[in-house]
């Protein structure tokens, strides 16, 4: 049977598809913009027919109805990543929470420590040899794909085709649900005066000819418009959006200093706008790998100049950074952070920073804390952590002493927290002067 053949023969409507996952499945659902939302919709419709049926995946974009109280017994959702639809269940024990690193997860399906009954994916249109992309998601989706007993796939003609290690075959696939639903998108985030106060420090910390991975938000797209001036940057991330979008077109990024994947952006997975999909359709300035080549740590190191930024809830006077949860509460995940900041370290050149706001709750707490709170997980060591930036200033933690990192995160604290964290350090933790 040729391709087409089996292409056309496997397509099939959304209750069909749905019917393949049976009572104690292990479901892995792309990640993020890439979720196949017609597809888990149709599942969670079958909720009486089913039980136990674990439901896999980092973040969602979607509505994630299966994480409902309503459908205990029917679903269990499995986070590797929590998100703002998925944290409550997660909170009240209706759902669980897997912590790993989002380089080792490929691992987890391909090794079986997590064997995978069916993969359900959204991909492009066949090309004329009957290979579709994967996208904007292509991180652990292609992997649970490869894995996967059984492999559903929504086709839309708006997931935009990516260049690099994204795509499979349709042999590769069990049935086709055919659809014209557009990609999910995720709106520019607002950048205000504080976010731009934190990007303009972080921005200081980016010369020309750097390699840049950064996260997701105001902080990273506000440190974005700040670099207008510099030259011949280069990207391998974990995802972009928009405001890298706006740099090459610039003509800021152009990837000519990197040293490997000379003039390429190198992703692997990608959320923004429909313009922004647009043009990473068939652009092959960009290439999407599977995460467990992007953000594994000895690729990332060899990247001369490599800079990550990522965000974090709080940090201590220690330096350790938490970043996924607030207090024992799951928030969100560990995802690529520690990936790139060990990989940024073992760079040439390398530097990682950790960017966030001085404060949370409107201004009512500190995320410089004298300790981290009971119960809180350290997502990167103190041993890991090179720069912490606020909207007061810089913080640069290697290679000072335990005293020296105190007194430079107090510096970059809110003023109105500072002599409190003097106290608290003083108190229980060792002298100040």
């Amino acid at each position: 049977m040729n391709w087409k053949a089996h292409y056309e023969s496997r397509q099939v409507g959304l209750d069909e598809a749905a019917a393949l996952v049976k009572s104690g499945d292990r479901v892995v659902a792309a990640h993020a913009c890439g979720s196949p939302e017609p597809v888990l919709e149709a599942l969670v419709k079958r909720a009486k027919e089913l039980e136990q049926v674990e439901i896999v995946h980092m973040v969602s974009m979607g509505e994630s109805p299966y994480c409902q109280p309503e459908y205990v017994g029917s679903f269990r959702h499995n986070s590797l990543f929590a998100g703002g639809n998925t944290r409550g269940a997660i909170a009240d024990g209706r759902a669980d929470y897997t912590p790993c690193f989002f380089s080792e997860i490929p691992w987890l399906f391909r090794d079986k420590v997590l064997p995978v009954d069916v993969a359900m994916i959204t991909v492009s249109p066949p090309d004329k040899v009957g290979n579709v992309s994967l996208g904007v998601s292509v991180d652990y989706t292609r992997q649970a794909a490869l894995s996967a007993k059984k492999v559903i796939a929504e086709v839309t003609p708006h997931m935009p085709r990516t260049f690099g290690n994204a795509s499979l075959h349709v042999s590769q696939i069990d049935c086709f649900v055919l659809s014209q639903r557009p990609i999910i998108e995720m709106k520019s985030p607002v950048i205000g005066d504080l976010e731009q106060a934190i990007g303009s420090h972080a921005a200081q910390l980016i010369r020309d000819g750097d390699c840049l991975q950064l996260g997701i938000g105001a902080i990273p797209d506000a440190t974005l418009s700040c670099l207008n001036d510099k030259k011949d940057l280069g990207i391998h991330s974990e995802m972009v959006s928009d405001g890298v979008m706006c740099l090459v077109e610039k003509g800021v990024i152009t990837g000519r200093r990197k040293n490997l994947h000379t003039s390429k952006i190198i992703i692997t997975f990608a959320m923004g706008t429909r313009k922004f999909y647009q043009w990473l359709d068939n652009n092959s300035m960009i290439e999407c790998h599977p995460v467990d080549y992007t953000n594994n740590p000895f690729i990332i190191a060899r990247n001369d100049n490599m800079v990550s930024i990522n965000s974090a809830i709080a940090v201590d006077l220690f330096g350790q950074v938490a970043a996924d949860t607030m207090g024992s509460r799951q928030f969100s995940g560990v995802g690529g952070q520690v990936d790139f900041i060990r990989g940024a370290r073992r760079s040439r050149g390398g530097r990682s920073i950790i960017a966030m706001p001085a404060t949370a709750a409107r201004g009512k707490v500190s995320r410089i804390v004298a300790t981290l709170a009971p119960g809180q997980a350290v997502t990167t060591s103190r041993n890991d952590v090179d720069y912490v930036v606020t909207e007061h200033g810089i913080a640069h933690l290697r290679g000072k002493t335990v005293k020296e990192r105190a007194k430079a995160l107090v510096e970059i604290a809110a003023p109105e927290f500072q002599e409190e964290l003097q106290r608290n350090w003083k108190a229980s933790i060792q002298g100040w002067s």
